[in-house]
């Protein structure tokens, strides 16, 4: 079938619209002459910070994947108390943005500061991303390879260094150089705890000292190195592969008998949720119990959750726009433009919300001032943001409609957008509302691009909750992050019943 030209104009105009900030930090920079970028390049200040946020991000990733990878086999393979629930609860810090648990730290210990509090605090936001991706491969490993290894007379940790550490680390690896991602991106955790990285630097060049230069040329370097994460991070997903050569079906693994060591295994999960759930969750509750004391009041609190839900809501609305041509494309067509236009659109995935935001504010000054601290500028940032998310769950959902049924439409007199309004987006609606629904919930909790952004006098619960924590009122920042959690919650269990839904169809 000849390539809808509609189609493959739309995706590539899609493309150019969610790089256009890239495109125009390049274009500042470039602007600046070789020279002047040189020099700031060349700053002692540029490499304190290489070394900073590349020290950080290594070393929270190294720590999630060595503590991530023990703590996913006792979670799925180990017979410890609390069976399968423990995966549950290890996966729970995804719901708590990184800065709202510093908050809860910092409130707690206010002289909290630097080095070691950050990378606690961001090893213990992160670490579900190192668990989940471990733990769905033990959970489908087969049993008859460590069997095979028994009957060689390997024991213990030498069984499972030659039969399931091969099988693991490629995807421990992949959720390590996530967590280094996430770690580069990161804006709040950092500033709240006062450790100066490529984020917290380029924020304060354009909030206090407003160096469009500077902020620019360190924008691009802290990009590049998130390309790097994004590129390592596929490359380990692509080649990791389970291959069986044997006959019939895998066998589920029965849990191992810890013995007398079931206790510290239980001890040590305990600990864990402790620290990354449970901390957070009861100084929420004791702050919040002080915030009518402080002088909080509910209706600040309700206009905050309804201009989150807005700016959210728009954000989701232009992410879907932008990702439905690009994801319809891609799963319709196999050949090199079709990938490279999925790939191209990826690129936003590496873009810090920093860099998102420090580029917009830069083209509504310059190039349209019209949209400058604008509702549909706050939900184009969110959108180029969170695109990858969108074009994913779109993806996944267009692939399993069989395109004669389209052609079968199409023998019928409708036009290809017109077949694939009435038969693709009508079946494949669940998986397009499930993407929606991730843009939101993540564009809810979005900071640095909704500071830099937000209409004036337009407060989210993200931005209200930064505003008392920077001024040391913790009492009266616990209502907006406990209400960030609960209202991020609401399109977290709707997306989970859609996924439950699916999977069951």
């Amino acid at each position: 079938m000849r390539r809808p030209t509609v189609l493959h104009v739309t995706a590539a105009a899609a493309v150019l619209v969610t790089l256009s900030p890239l495109v125009y930090l390049g274009v500042r920079t470039a602007s600046a002459g070789a020279a002047q970028v040189w020099d700031i390049l060349a700053r002692t200040r540029t490499l304190e910070l290489s070394v900073a946020s590349l020290g950080l991000a290594v070393a929270v990733a190294g720590t999630c994947m060595a503590v991530g990878i023990p703590l996913a086999w006792l979670a799925t393979r180990a017979a410890v108390p609390g069976g399968r629930w423990w995966l549950v609860a290890l996966s729970l810090p995804l719901a708590i943005p990184s800065y709202v648990t510093a908050y809860t730290w910092l409130a707690a210990f206010p002289g909290l500061a630097g080095f070691w509090p950050a990378w606690a605090v961001l090893t213990l936001s992160c670490l579900p991303y190192v668990i989940l991706p471990v733990a769905a491969v033990l959970s489908r490993l087969d049993p008859a390879y460590d069997d095979v290894a028994r009957t060689l007379g390997d024991r213990g940790l030498r069984r499972f260094r030659r039969t399931t550490a091969p099988l693991v680390l490629p995807a421990a690896g992949a959720g390590g150089l996530l967590v280094a991602l996430y770690t580069l991106s990161d804006f709040g955790a950092v500033s709240l705890l006062r450790y100066d990285t490529f984020t917290r630097v380029i924020y304060t060049s354009y909030r206090a000292a407003f160096d469009r230069t500077s902020a620019a040329v360190l924008s691009l370097v802290l990009v590049a190195l998130a390309a790097i994460c994004i590129i390592l991070e596929r490359r380990l997903r692509s080649s990791h592969q389970q291959w069986r050569v044997g006959g019939g079906s895998a066998r589920t693994a029965q849990r191992a008998d810890l013995g007398p060591w079931r206790w510290p295994a239980f001890g040590l999960l305990a600990v864990v949720v402790a620290l990354g759930v449970g901390f957070p969750s009861v100084m929420l509750g004791r702050l919040l119990l002080t915030s009518a004391g402080d002088g909080f009041t509910a209706t600040s609190w309700v206009d905050a959750a309804i201009n989150t839900t807005i700016a959210a809501g728009i954000g989701a609305v232009i992410a879907m726009l932008l990702a439905t041509p690009i994801a319809v494309l891609a799963a319709r067509y196999r050949d090199r433009l079709a990938r490279t236009t999925e790939s191209a659109a990826f690129i936003s995935h590496a873009l810090p919300a920093v860099v998102v935001g420090l580029a917009l504010v830069f083209m509504g000054l310059t190039l349209f001032p019209q949209l400058y601290q604008s509702l549909v500028m706050l939900g184009f940032a969110y959108a180029v943001l969170f695109l990858s998310n969108a074009i994913g769950s779109v993806r996944s959902a267009t692939e399993q409609v069989p395109p004669a049924l389209e052609d079968v439409a199409r023998t019928l007199g409708d036009k290809p957008v017109q077949a694939w309004w009435k038969v693709t987006a009508r079946i494949s609606l669940p998986g397009i509302l499930a993407g929606a629904l991730l843009v939101l919930l993540t564009a809810m909790k979005e900071l640095p691009a909704t500071l830099m952004l937000r209409p004036t006098g337009f407060d989210t619960l993200a931005t209200e909750m930064w505003q008392q924590t920077s001024v040391a009122a913790f009492g009266q920042a616990a209502p907006y992050a406990l209400g960030l959690i609960v209202l991020a919650a609401v399109p977290a269990f709707i997306l989970a019943r859609l996924t439950t839904q699916k999977e069951a169809a």
